[in-house]
């Protein structure tokens, strides 16, 4: 390969997160951290010369996003998610979950029913009920780990909803949606008259092959939907706190993009700005190497619970780099079951119900690092099982 993904970069004390915060959160800080969802590779050398440009020129005023960004974001999600967009239809975000947020409190009120799909992404429960939205649940079914849209719950839901938030791919299950379930899903919002706000934060990270689609790509959604995509994950850039949000109907534009501009929020910062431009235009052969190496890394992960812990069950990820783990064979409740993790395993994972209760039971686990830290945390994990069970 190009470049060195088994390279392991010590990122304690770094005001790292993922790291920084083992001891707050889970009382012991020499663990292996497999949970917040962030790599642990470092970025693109095309994007640390784009900001290394940036910082050289030592000015860091109000910034103004040249047609250079329009463009190649354009592109990119032309090309790499179906969605062919125009300059117009962009709006700037600090962040997906906060387009998320402005997007709750723009389009409903409080009291109103907002549907999401769980288990799913904590921070879209948030945004529901910390606004005083009612949250409405479109339980995913499973069957062997694996994960389907129950359509008929989801209809009824829809009936009494104001707002449907969609994750496309699915975080923390990992599922890649189809063509066909994304027209059913487009076609009963556009039904029931229900705007969708798509978090495609993930849709660069897809294995086997496959390509993501965009919801607003098919058919008419375009004119239904929010869409809100990043470099964040695919690229490393989660610190950067940068987003974009595309809506095609000026009827959904220009009211959010009203609010984004009365809490200032559309300036961006100088480093998120020029990482975007480089990512979309300049990193893609960084991203086709990242992907061989996460599918290798999901493929030995895969492997390894199979052959050596045969009674935790995961369906193999269609995209995303986050592994949703059923330990319900143990026969520990949560409290019990994350305990032993991090006491016996020295594992730090995140906890199913975060995502919701139907996550009773599971962990996610992150296996976007190096192999090393994810073969250590395997084997320490396939120790402690055979201690105990």
């Amino acid at each position: 390969m190009k470049f060195d993904f088994d390279r392991v970069i010590d990122r304690r004390g770094s005001g790292c997160f993922k790291y920084d915060a083992l001891q707050m959160l889970y009382g012991r800080d020499d663990l292996i951290s497999l949970w917040v969802a962030d790599m642990d590779f470092a970025i693109a050398p095309a994007i640390r010369e784009a900001l290394q440009k940036r910082l050289d020129h030592a000015v860091f005023g109000y910034n103004l996003r040249l047609p250079v960004f329009y463009e190649v974001v354009g592109n990119w999600v032309h090309q790499r998610y179906g969605f062919q967009i125009e300059a117009s239809w962009i709006v700037h975000s600090p962040g997906i979950m906060p387009a998320v947020n402005l997007a709750v409190l723009q389009f409903t009120q409080p009291g109103d029913g907002v549907l999401i799909q769980t288990p799913v992404y904590r921070p879209f429960h948030d945004a529901v009920k910390a606004h005083g939205r009612v949250l409405l649940t479109n339980p995913l079914l499973c069957r062997n780990s694996y994960y389907s849209i129950d359509f008929d719950d989801l209809e009824q839901k829809l009936r009494l909803a104001k707002l449907f938030i969609l994750c496309n791919p699915h975080n923390p299950v990992g599922r890649l949606w189809s063509n066909d379930d994304l027209l059913r899903l487009g076609s009963l919002c556009r039904k029931y008259k229900v705007p969708v706000v798509s978090d495609e934060i993930h849709a660069d990270i897809v294995y086997d092959g496959h390509r993501a689609t965009s919801i607003a790509a098919l058919e008419d959604f375009a004119d239904n939907a929010i869409v809100c995509v990043s470099p964040a994950k695919s690229f490393n850039l989660a610190g950067l706190s940068s987003a974009v949000i595309i809506v095609k109907n000026p009827a959904l534009r220009q009211p959010l993009a009203k609010m984004i501009e009365s809490l200032h929020l559309y300036l961006g910062n100088s480093f998120g700005i020029e990482a975007i431009i480089a990512a979309y235009r300049d990193a893609d052969d960084w991203l086709a190497e990242l992907l061989i190496y996460l599918q290798d890394n999901r493929d030995y992960l895969v492997d390894f619970l199979k052959r050596e812990l045969p009674l935790l069950k995961l369906a193999t990820p269609e995209s995303t780099y986050l592994a949703w783990i059923d330990f319900r064979a143990l026969g520990m409740g949560e409290d019990a079951l994350l305990g032993w993790l991090v006491e016996k395993a020295r594992l730090a994972l995140d906890p199913g119900t975060k995502f919701g209760v139907e996550g009773s039971g599971h962990m996610r686990l992150n296996f976007g690092c190096p192999r090393k830290l994810l073969t250590e945390a395997l084997e320490s994990l396939k120790e402690a099982v055979r201690k105990e069970f």
